[in-house]
């Protein structure tokens, strides 16, 4: 067998293997399953398993009820091999001849695939109703040794099992023998079978059968017209076998080779030749084998490879239908969902806190104490005047408090429209997300959802995420600004210096405790680096030389990474949304979303259209 046979038997092993993964990916898509469609099953049935170094030929004898399809296998098989009965018996399995030694060289469970193989002990096991899919198969000395010959189920009755039986006998077969009669050879279930064997470009023969002859002399031309306009066969044969039921159970029928009308033999004859009968089982034997195997091999795989109807078509099946999940995506994104453009602002007091809270870790030597000492003095002089204010005014809310409620708000806003809008996808009926949501929406998902987030959120500690913010913040801002941030240290080096001559100047002029809070803000708060300026704190000791082209940089440096602090800690609460949203509302929907959509960019997508242009290639 050629090397380019060889490749291309490779390449089929591949694409299987590969389509058979990718199959697999795509469950997410909700596509058909590739079992049942015509493309896979001749791919399975026909080019899998006979794609071989051995050419045999699978030669099915196929036809309508009642045709006597039996009594021609018969005298192919060169006896009486299957039960032939004058009543419509039906054979219900298929039944094969095999050539001696043929099972020890080949898997007839591989060239049969979708069916239970028995060996065949009687001719009328055949016709025994069983649910299983059957072939029964015994070897027959007679048949020659790379042909398999085998009499099929009706493709017209009214058991659709036995039109599945006869479609697996069709695509695993070379060579149809095709028993019509004047009854038959028009009928709409036996034309839509013999188009679907044209289009796999299997040989045909075909045995017009129970022929008056001579009466039927001038219709049987008719007959066969109709039939190859009907179905596209091109037939490689055709022969008539006489209305002769003694002959036929005797296994004596003779066979007349009828010529093609619309091509007239050398001696200008047409229709059929006198007393030119011949012997089916010969002229099967005399086929070239290796021409007709590879023909109908090419066939199947030019199936397989329809644009409209084969791979290609499956593939562009799943670039739509990905193209699809990739628009349920976008629409229901857990973070547009969980968007919130008001979501509200940590207070500026509780941000500078942490600011200074962060600054006084880093403080070293006398520095530290000099800060340390004056602090735990104001601090001690502020709380009688606090529980004061407290008396009058009412006790104050803390500020990361009112955040908390105010964030509730939100969050609470967010849900009612997360919900709003799912009720939306739901009214929009799309069939991919439409099954899925309204399980959503159902029950007491939005209660038992909104009681889970507020014992989260009451459980979650503000401070201690905003201090992890700053912190991680304020070290970037050492890393990325090492120069300035040393600026910085010098300056309140120099606060430090002159903080107890300014504390007791701000006690004595009447600023009191107030002096403390001053000292607080602009002695400690790189943040607050203007007011240290204005104050004339810095220029005290540095000079006004000295911070003239630093003040103005610096303030907007540092309102720069104020105003990100802000944004980052927005973004993590509502991406703390975000994620219980998915995890107690969506649950895996999202990414089961993006696992489908991205399918068509998979490996295993990327193998099966490589190995598909390979095989086109092979053509």
């Amino acid at each position: 067998m050629s090397s380019t046979y060889a490749a291309c038997a490779e390449h089929v092993r591949r694409f299987h293997s590969a389509a058979r993964q990718l199959e697999s990916q795509s469950h997410l898509l909700q596509l058909p399953p590739l079992a049942g469609r015509e493309w896979f099953e001749l791919l399975e049935r026909k080019l899998l398993p006979q794609m071989t170094d051995d050419a045999f030929l699978v030669v099915a004898v196929v036809g309508g009820t009642n045709i006597g399809k039996s009594v021609i296998f018969n005298h192919l098989a060169g006896c009486r091999a299957s039960a032939t009965s004058p009543f419509a018996s039906g054979t219900k399995h298929p039944v094969c001849l095999v050539p001696p030694d043929f099972a020890a060289r080949h898997d007839l469970n591989s060239i049969f695939r979708g069916f239970e193989l028995h060996e065949w002990a009687q001719a009328d096991a055949a016709l025994e109703d069983h649910p299983e899919h059957r072939l029964f198969w015994r070897t027959s000395e007679a048949t020659p040794s790379n042909l398999l010959i085998l009499d099929t189920p009706d493709i017209d009755g009214d058991v659709r099992v036995n039109w599945e039986r006869a479609d697996n006998i069709r695509r695993c077969a070379d060579v149809l023998v095709a028993v019509l009669t004047q009854q038959k050879y028009n009928d709409a279930a036996v034309k839509q079978f013999f188009r679907k064997a044209a289009e796999e470009d299997k040989a045909v023969l075909i045995v017009f059968n129970q022929v008056l002859i001579p009466d039927d002399e001038t219709f049987w031309t008719i007959w066969l017209r109709t039939f190859c306009q009907e179905t596209g066969v091109q037939p490689e044969f055709v022969y008539l076998a006489p209305a002769d039921r003694r002959a036929a159970e005797e296994n004596r029928l003779p066979f007349f080779v009828g010529h093609d009308p619309n091509v007239p033999s050398k001696d200008g004859h047409v229709g059929i030749t006198p007393h030119e009968a011949c012997s089916l089982k010969d002229d099967l034997s005399a086929l070239h084998f290796r021409e007709i195997k590879l023909r109908t091999l090419r066939g199947s795989l030019r199936t397989v490879l329809n644009p409209q109807t084969g791979l290609p078509a499956y593939l562009s099946e799943i670039e739509r239908r990905s193209a699809e999940f990739q628009s349920a995506s976008e629409l229901l994104s857990t973070h547009q969902l969980a968007e919130s453009k008001d979501w509200p602002p940590v207070p500026n007091s509780v941000v500078v806190q942490e600011i200074r809270f962060w600054w006084q870790h880093q403080r070293e030597g006398w520095t530290k104490k000099v800060h340390d000492f004056y602090n735990a003095i104001g601090s001690g002089m502020l709380k009688p005047f606090s529980i004061l204010r407290n008396h009058w005014q009412g006790a104050r809310t803390p500020p990361l408090e009112q955040y908390r409620q105010r964030e509730w708000q939100t969050i609470l806003d967010t849900v009612e429209s997360v919900y709003e809008r799912l009720r939306w996808f739901a009214e929009l009926g799309n069939p991919l997300l439409q099954p899925r949501i309204e399980k959503l929406l159902g029950g007491k998902s939005r209660v038992d959802l909104l009681e889970l987030l507020k014992t989260r959120h009451e459980l979650t500690d503000l401070e201690h995420e905003i201090r992890d913010l700053v912190a991680s913040e304020m070290e970037g801002f050492r890393k990325d600004s090492p120069q300035t941030f040393q600026f910085m240290k010098w300056i309140d080096h120099g606060a430090a210096a002159v903080r107890p001559v300014t504390s007791v100047c701000l006690f004595v002029t009447g600023f009191g405790p107030a002096g403390h809070a001053v000292h607080q803000v602009a002695a400690s708060t790189a943040l607050q680096f203007a007011v240290d300026i204005a104050g004339g704190t810095v220029s005290a000791v540095a000079g006004e030389s000295a911070i003239s082209g630093a003040a103005a940089t610096s303030a907007g440096f540092f309102e720069a990474r104020f105003r990100r602090l802000h944004a980052q800690f927005a973004a993590k609460r509502a991406s703390w949304l975000a994620r219980m949203l998915k995890e107690h509302l969506f649950g895996d929907l999202p990414d089961e979303l993006q696992m489908a959509t991205a399918v068509p960019q998979s490996e295993f997508f990327r193998l099966v259209r490589e190995t598909m242009g390979l095989l086109e290639s092979s053509l």
